[in-house]
């Protein structure tokens, strides 16, 4: 195989963009929290990054993209790339970018994804006990989840289609964070937390925005018509989400929520990952307006069940990527991604 120069360049603009999320993430959720608690949480983001990227190099791509243990389709071989032995500059079967490439890339992939669980646990969790818990969950969730869904094992040969990650990703962080925060339960006094800088929020939101289309579009893992089709419908996806949390907060409370229509975003973000590569601009307006709706609605019964996942992270990414899984199934269309839908079939 022969490295595409064109591919390979955007790749590598991909991974930067996805490397930036996490200091758009760190924003994101530093600006939601109490002043008191920014550092902790910013340092959640920033201090996963480097910590998942050590543990990535070590084992994590081999648990992810190694060859199945046992051909149980569960786990990859461990050993296989182990300290990334074997993962040169020449391209991977059938690709056009350097393999090593494609390692980092995913590489970033595998380090928002724990970043995401902090907002649940964000102002009430030790230092130390946050390291143990990322180190573990890059081990022993995310590297097996992406190698049955990416790395050739059981459900991808279910059939399960995921473009840049709604269910590796935010399926998977977001019903993590629910779980987090049961176990934890509430807070002692005041859970409720009134965002201490909207600013820093939004400006985390257009960071996510941005640097979501190097998720997407670079998914594509080439630079070509998929790359500027998932581009497109990722921007038309957060946009809808943006304008129904908006009016649903509006609907709800009788004022115009900038906090909401940054969270809008994400969901629309979120609902569009699994789907980019295989739907249309009309599928991505689904995917988003819905998303924003029902992220919103959900964040609603945060009060009622007692649940402190303080930042919202399952409303929004555990019932994002789920709406955007099973919204994938029903509108993918062949000739974008090659896969008939429901809805086509």
């Amino acid at each position: 195989p022969m490295i595409d120069t064109g591919d390979t360049a955007w790749i590598l603009m991909s991974t930067a963009l996805v490397m930036l999320m996490l200091p758009g993430l760190a924003l994101f959720y530093g600006g939601l929290v109490r002043a008191n608690n920014v550092l902790s949480t910013i340092m959640h983001s920033f201090f996963g990054l480097a910590i998942v990227t050590v543990v990535w190099v070590v084992v994590g791509f081999s648990l992810a993209f190694g060859d199945s243990l046992g051909g149980a389709g569960l786990v990859g071989d461990p050993l296989q790339y182990i300290f990334f032995s074997g993962v040169g500059m020449e391209p991977a079967e059938g690709g056009t970018i350097p393999f090593v490439l494609f390692a980092t890339f995913q590489m970033m992939f595998a380090a928002i994804t724990p970043a995401l669980i902090s907002g649940a646990f964000a102002e009430r969790k030790k230092f130390a006990a946050f390291v143990v818990f990322t180190i573990a969950w890059s081990l022993l969730i995310y590297s097996p989840l992406a190698h049955m869904v990416w790395g050739g094992g059981i459900l991808a040969e279910l059939g399960a289609l995921d473009f840049a990650g709604g269910t590796v990703v935010h399926v998977a962080s977001g019903v993590s964070a629910l779980v987090v925060a049961l176990v934890m339960g509430r807070r002692m006094r005041g859970h409720h937390v009134e965002p201490h800088d909207v600013p820093m929020t939004v400006l985390g939101a257009g960071l996510l925005w941005f640097g979501w289309f190097g998720f997407n579009a670079g998914s594509a893992l080439g630079a070509n018509g998929l790359a500027a089709q998932a581009l497109m419908v990722t921007t038309v996806s957060a946009a809808a989400g943006v304008l129904t949390w908006v009016g649903a907060s509006y609907f709800t409370n009788r004022k115009v929520s900038v906090v909401g229509a940054a969270a809008g975003a994400v969901a629309g973000l979120v609902a569009i990952t699994p789907a980019a590569g295989f739907v249309t601009v009309g599928g991505a307006l689904a995917l988003g307006l819905v998303a924003g709706a029902a992220c919103f609605g959900v964040t609603l019964l945060r009060e009622r069940f007692r649940i402190d996942d303080s930042l919202d992270v399952f409303a929004v990414h555990g019932v994002g990527g789920m709406w955007g899984a099973i919204g994938t199934g029903n509108f993918a269309v062949a000739a974008i991604g090659g896969v008939s839908g429901l809805i086509e079939g």
